[in-house]
């Protein structure tokens, strides 16, 4: 028997044992859930039993198990048969023989791999900049932040209704959601047109009593809490992406939180390009012509040494290796740190020093300035 083969015959007697688990327990889900619950459910589990992404024993049973609860839960006429008479009246209503879905097909339809017509609607990403300061990209962080959004109403789970007995079937399409509409254009031709029916806006339900809490409205405002990880060497516009976390709706799946990672301008003199840092560094004219050794506190709090001997002319720019931001997911590495001199004149001098620069600059023995025989 091949290695594919193989494969299937483990899938399916793993799918045949998985009417002994509670479905709901599978996907992590109490008997309430919505249908929005589920999809959210299955998506991050799904994701995280992968056989291509999780290699731990056991990985691919979850996987199977996942599938086959999620096959069941999201079919309406499944799950009241499931939660009725549990796996034996699923099995009686299939004709006694349990039908397990392939779980690799259903994922990749979930996940757009499928149909367009299998694919659930999503709903639209939200994509925010977040400034972080040059430290926090050298070392690594995590930040914390909010976010303001919409979730589902927690009382009515989106439907809008005070409970599921004031979800009516409408009476104006029979539930179908669309109204069939005939218009007579002239004398002996009538026009038949499918609408969109405009008392349940297509939903094919009314509801008789609003729910208290959203007022109606199924989806509330919520102020939500992220942690935020910053990678060393991020570089500008570095996405991390919340999946799932966006505004949440009964019409579509929630779609992405993405943040945009950007380096806040800094005061305090520091710049970057790329993974090289910038230093602008002042320094004296004594040290300018005479040389002389500082220490800057980089980043992280270690002191990097500045040393020059003899002259350093005003703009020299001075490299160093290996003290830039970490190399973006080679961190190990190093880029390089440029430092810029820049030399401070003094306001004034005194007639002392004067005399004393005019006898260092023009060592004629006259101890003056051509200009002073003007």
């Amino acid at each position: 028997m091949g290695t594919t083969a193989l494969f299937l015959v483990v899938l399916l007697l793993s799918a045949l044992l998985v009417s002994a688990a509670d479905l709901y327990k599978v996907l992590e889900l109490s008997k309430s859930a919505s249908e929005q619950d589920i999809r959210k459910a299955y998506k991050k589990l799904s994701r995280k039993y992968h056989p291509d992404k999780n290699k731990e024993p056991g990985a691919e049973e979850k996987f199977v198990e996942i599938a086959h609860a999620y096959e069941v839960l999201s079919d309406s006429t499944k799950r009241q048969i499931y939660d009725r008479h549990g796996e034996e009246g699923l099995k009686a209503h299939e004709g006694g023989q349990a039908h397990h879905a392939n779980p690799f097909d259903m994922f990749q339809s979930f996940f757009g791999g499928g149909h367009p017509s299998q694919q659930v609607r999503k709903g639209p990403t939200s994509v925010s900049e977040f400034e972080v300061s040059l430290a926090d990209i050298y070392t690594g962080a995590s930040i914390d932040f909010m976010i303001k959004k919409r979730i589902l109403c927690d009382h009515c789970r989106g439907t809008g209704a005070a409970s599921s007995n004031d979800i009516h079937t409408c009476t104006a399409c029979g539930g179908q959601g669309v109204r069939i509409v005939r218009q007579q254009i002239m004398p002996g031709m009538i026009t038949q047109s499918q609408v969109q029916c405009n008392e349940c806006g297509g939903r094919g339900t009314v509801i008789g009593k609003k729910c208290p809490h959203c007022g109606g409205n199924k989806v509330m405002d919520h102020t939500q809490h992220y942690t935020l990880e910053v990678p060393k060497g991020s570089p500008e516009g570095h996405e991390v992406v919340f999946e799932g976390e966006a505004d949440e709706s009964p019409d579509w799946e929630a779609g992405d939180v993405v943040i945009r990672i950007r380096s806040k301008k800094e005061h305090g003199g520091w710049k970057r390009k790329e993974s090289g840092l910038y230093w602008k560094e002042t320094i004296s004219v004594a040290e300018a012509l005479l040389g002389f050794e500082r220490n800057l506190t980089h980043l992280d709090g270690h002191v990097v040494e500045l040393k020059r001997e003899g002259v350093t002319q005003p703009g020299f720019v001075q490299t160093i290796k290996g003290e830039g931001l970490p190399i973006f997911e080679r961190p190990s590495e190093h880029g390089d740190l440029f430092v810029e001199y820049n030399v401070v004149l003094p306001a004034e001098i005194s007639p002392e020093t004067k005399r004393r620069l005019l006898k260092a600059f023009y060592p004629d023995g006259t101890g003056k300035h051509p200009t002073d025989e003007l």
